[in-house]
């Protein structure tokens, strides 16, 4: 007989979900096998239970395989050769210092894993295109808004975006989001016939990641809760269920 989630206790349910969120990462190396159609339209509905401001669900995702998924990378990777996009504007300038320190760390790690000197600016941009090619998954998505929104609904986007990678994750399915797309809104909206009141503001990869390839080993470090939270009025030491609690981090 099989086991329904009825029959999970609190703290199983904990251990599974945590163990989940723990294993994503993004993945910039995929293996060839495809996503069935019903697949893909399973993972987008489990992402579509996403909360949002009265409801109003602000995401919009275009999902391309195959041939369609071929040309929008070829365009891509041509219009950035071209310089004929604006240059990405992901981050202000100045950065602040802490975030400079996580970004070169980031770098560091990347390109370190893939024997990228830090002065190799060829080698660096061959691997940045690869973003282009939706580093070889067979699923490619493009994420968009209506630009007439304001900025807690892009924040629903992201929720609706977390909570598809966290579907794919628990189904053995790895993702990467990218920024990178963000600049080519004219090229993607060509290609995907996009409304004019829609703007593009990520992209994302899908497929079985190949976990021997180098640029999937490194694992980015992540700040602890005491640097970036402030806890306030709980009695010390004490959690609301230490049975639970226990169980789930083991």
């Amino acid at each position: 007989m099989s086991t329904s989630a009825l029959d999970w206790s609190q703290a199983d349910i904990a251990r599974c979900v945590g163990r989940v969120l723990r294993e994503r990462k993004a993945t910039r190396a995929f293996r060839p096998e495809p996503l069935g159609r019903e697949l893909v339209h399973d993972l987008l509905a489990e992402a579509s239970t996403a909360p949002s401001g009265a409801n109003i669900q602000p995401w919009r995702v275009y999902v391309l395989a195959g041939q369609p998924l071929q040309a929008l990378s070829a365009a891509l990777v041509a219009a950035s050769r071209a310089a004929s996009a604006p240059p990405p504007q992901h981050f202000p300038e100045p950065l602040p210092d802490v975030f400079r320190t996580r970004l070169q760390d980031f770098g560091a790690r990347l390109y370190g894993a893939l024997g990228i000197a830090r002065h190799d600016t060829t080698g660096r941009s061959r691997q940045a295109e690869r973003n282009l090619h939706f580093f070889g998954a067979p699923v490619g998505l493009v994420f968009s808004i209506d630009r007439r929104l304001k900025p807690h609904s892009w924040i629903d986007l992201g929720l609706f975006a977390q909570n598809l990678m966290i579907a794919a994750k628990s189904r053995g399915i790895d993702t990467c989001p990218q920024v990178s797309f963000a600049p080519f809104h004219d090229v993607i909206a060509s290609h995907v016939q996009m409304p004019a009141e829609e703007v593009t503001a990520f992209g994302m990869s899908m497929g079985y990641g190949d976990h021997d390839a180098a640029v999937n080993q490194p694992r980015m470090p992540r700040e602890r809760v005491e640097d970036f939270a402030r806890l306030v009025g709980f009695e010390p030491r004490t959690v609301s269920n230490p049975s639970v609690l226990a169980a789930a981090l083991k």
